[in-house]
């Protein structure tokens, strides 16, 4: 696999116990290009990285999230272990993307996540950039078409930023999710989409034209917390309702920066984590959720590692849910 990287063991390290009491003792490295099968369990989890900031930096944006996957793992290793013996753990690796070719990196992640979903897993995807959600949407879209299932796939997203620029010049970043407008568009299919955290300063006029266009769902930051809970929480779930199977996506710059200051684009005017739990928690009872990724863990400018903290506590929150 080109763009195949295996995990460094080093990479989990952490307290050591005898009873598995934290995740760097529970979790198991899998070589895609040797291991073929995985543990039998009744639930598996499978990490993998997407260590690319190629879209981030034709986004004009602060480059260094191809380092994000394992800075979110190193902080994750460390953490509680609260899973019983039948769930698994497993770090798959990485897709990388050599010589800058971000489309060819996708293409992979696309092929690694249908075969993860093959395999009965719930995939957690870390970034890298945002661009990671168009490889990672079409991973899940294959995946069902083998199953034969002519299912509707919501796509919900916490994010600053629609990430619906056109991609008349060029993919990256700030374009996956109208290019997968663009692709429904052109194979009849719907194209369900809800943004949770939008501001009106990280967006020009034009894209929120662009959403209007696409009937995307969308709640404004500053409506966006815990005042404003029941309306949130409402909208969410009448989105689940029309929708078959749930990809969550999470882009850190949508936080505050007082909670995440690691990210290409930090703003202090972002949401609170609070406020993201609350709505995860809805969407995993919906038990509809069929992946996660989350997006911009840029480790250059993350002092005492506090983005890649907050980005580990989110995976464990879902795990353990």
């Amino acid at each position: 696999m080109k763009h195949y990287i295996p995990t460094n063991p080093e990479t989990w390290t952490g307290r050591t116990s005898d009873q598995k009491h934290y995740l760097h003792e529970k979790v198991s490295l899998c070589n895609l290009e040797k291991d073929t099968t995985f543990p039998d369990a009744d639930q598996t989890f499978a990490i993998l990285g997407y260590a690319c900031d190629e879209g981030v930096g034709r986004n004009q944006g602060r480059t260094g999230a191809v380092k994000g996957p394992d800075a979110i793992r190193q902080q994750l290793a460390k953490m509680s272990n609260h899973l019983g013996e039948e769930i698994a753990l497993l770090d798959v690796g990485t897709i990388g993307c050599p010589e800058g070719n971000m489309e060819e990196a996708q293409t992979s992640l696309a092929k690694t996540v249908s075969q993860l979903l093959a395999k009965n897993t719930f995939p957690i995807l870390l970034g890298g950039g945002h661009d990671i959600a168009y490889g990672h949407y079409n991973g899940i879209k294959k995946f069902l078409a083998t199953k034969g299932k002519n299912a509707t796939l919501g796509i919900i997203n916490f994010d600053a930023h629609f990430d619906l620029r056109s991609n008349e010049n060029g993919n990256n970043s700030g374009t996956p999710f109208y290019q997968i407008s663009r692709d429904c568009k052109r194979e009849n299919t719907k194209f369900k989409y809800m943004c949770l955290g939008i501001r009106k300063d990280a967006n020009i006029k034009t894209l929120f034209d662009t959403a209007k266009e696409l009937n995307v769902s969308y709640i404004e930051q500053q409506h966006f917390n815990l005042h404003h809970l029941s309306n949130t929480k409402n909208k969410l779930e009448r989105f689940i309702r029309g929708v078959d199977y749930i990809y969550t996506t999470i882009d850190l710059d949508g936080f505050a920066s007082a909670y995440a200051p690691g990210v290409s684009a930090a703003s202090p005017m972002g949401f609170s984590p609070d406020m993201v739990l609350e709505c995860l928690e809805n969407i995993i009872d919906s038990k509809k959720m069929i992946s996660l990724d989350i997006a911009e863990m840029n480790p250059t400018y993350d002092p005492d590692h506090q983005t890649a903290k907050l980005a580990a506590s989110l995976i464990h929150f879902v795990m353990h849910q």
